[in-house]
């Protein structure tokens, strides 16, 4: 692929109503939208960076610089014979996966646009409609029970508390006196510790699908030490942020779940990877979401239509999250299923008139 330019946009959508975790309250979403040109096609891909350092170490700030005098320079120099030899070519630059996602996510997004295929088919995927859960940020606990009891009458596959010390027993109480049987997971985003075992043990208790990064955001030993004292399996999201990484949890015994984020991971080739090592020793993964616009949605809906991917993921409807999306497709399930966008590439185009009321800011490398 020859590549003309790439686009690096920032933008900013608020929020139909704040999202709450253990870590942070958000209102709005900063996105990095990226755009690679190539002979008269163009390719969308998405950074999830944070302005702040929250969820994991990279920033919007370090990103954008990154892309436009590292990453956009030397693939506007060089341009690729195929999107899945970046990841090494860019290895030389450690680290920063979510800022070389957004950029490779833009790439395979061209690259099969011009082919003339959906992504899927490039990924292996086959599936034409996915199943999918919903994440419920933090609220009052009669609140919480109220989102619940809506999102199992849409129909959605699994539903997912966000929880943290003191928000967390009497709420799962409270859920299971209403929901004995649905399919429920939490996400601590990292906070608790080893020392609190005895309160994990009182979570593990409410029959959980799986409990989402209860410990560090960096560790593996102390979630293998864990994972031998609960029933409950434990999933890493934070933590694996390489197919490497992936297979020392693995390996050490510190999940029996897979969270797979492509910007946390470093892009498709690296899903690819994960992919075939978690198929291969039979662990199940699931595609997590970032709060994404409907560019890294529609990414997300495409990867997971591969194989492993067996439990439903973060990819509920975008109206949840946003009352005017960045693309002009509507991407809402039905009785929790999410039909996969038709068409070359991720299937959607932008909604161009609203994509210039909410950039701040647009750089080009040409």
């Amino acid at each position: 692929m020859k590549i003309d330019e790439v686009e690096v946009r920032l933008v900013r959508l608020p929020y139909r109503s704040p999202f709450k975790t253990s870590f942070a309250e958000e209102t709005e979403k900063h996105a990095t939208i990226v755009t690679v040109r190539s002979e008269g096609v163009e390719g969308y891909g998405e950074g999830v960076m944070d302005p702040f350092p929250n969820y994991r170490e990279e920033t919007i700030a370090g990103a954008h610089h990154l892309l436009l005098h590292a990453f956009g320079p030397d693939l506007v120099a060089n341009g690729c014979e195929h999107p899945s030899e970046l990841t090494a070519r860019w290895a030389r630059w450690r680290g920063n996966p979510m800022a070389k996602t957004a950029l490779e996510l833009a790439v395979w997004d061209c690259y099969a646009r011009q082919q003339g295929v959906p992504l899927r088919t490039l990924l292996g995927g086959e599936l034409t409609e996915i199943p999918v859960g919903a994440s419920l940020g933090m609220n009052t606990v009669e609140k919480t029970v109220e989102s619940v009891s809506q999102h199992v009458e849409q129909g959605y596959k699994r539903v997912k508390l966000k929880i943290e010390p003191g928000w967390d027993v009497e709420l799962l109480a409270a859920v299971r006196a209403v929901h004995p049987h649905i399919e429920l997971t939490v996400d601590a985003n990292s906070a608790y510790t080893l020392d609190m075992l005895p309160l994990l043990r009182q979570i593990d208790e409410f029959g959980l699908h799986y409990i989402e990064q209860p410990l560090h955001w960096d560790d593996l030993t102390e979630h293998a030490v864990l994972a031998k004292e609960l029933r409950t399996e434990i999933c890493l999201d934070e933590t694996l942020t390489s197919p490497a990484r992936v297979k020392a949890a693995l390996d050490l015994g510190a999940c029996t779940v897979v969270n797979v984020k492509v910007g946390r991971v470093g892009g498709l080739q690296s899903v690819r990877e994960i992919h075939d090592l978690c198929v291969a020793r039979n662990v199940p993964m699931w595609c997590g979401g970032m709060l994404e616009t409907g560019i890294g949605r529609a990414h997300n809906i495409h990867l997971a239509t591969m194989p492993g991917f067996v439990f439903p993921g973060d990819t509920a409807s975008a109206s949840r999250t946003y009352a005017r999306d960045l693309v002009e497709q509507q991407l809402e399930t039905t009785d929790g299923i999410m039909p996969v966008p038709e068409g070359p590439g991720i299937g959607v185009t932008l909604d161009r008139p609203f994509l210039e009321q909410v950039t701040e800011s647009r750089e080009v490398v040409r």
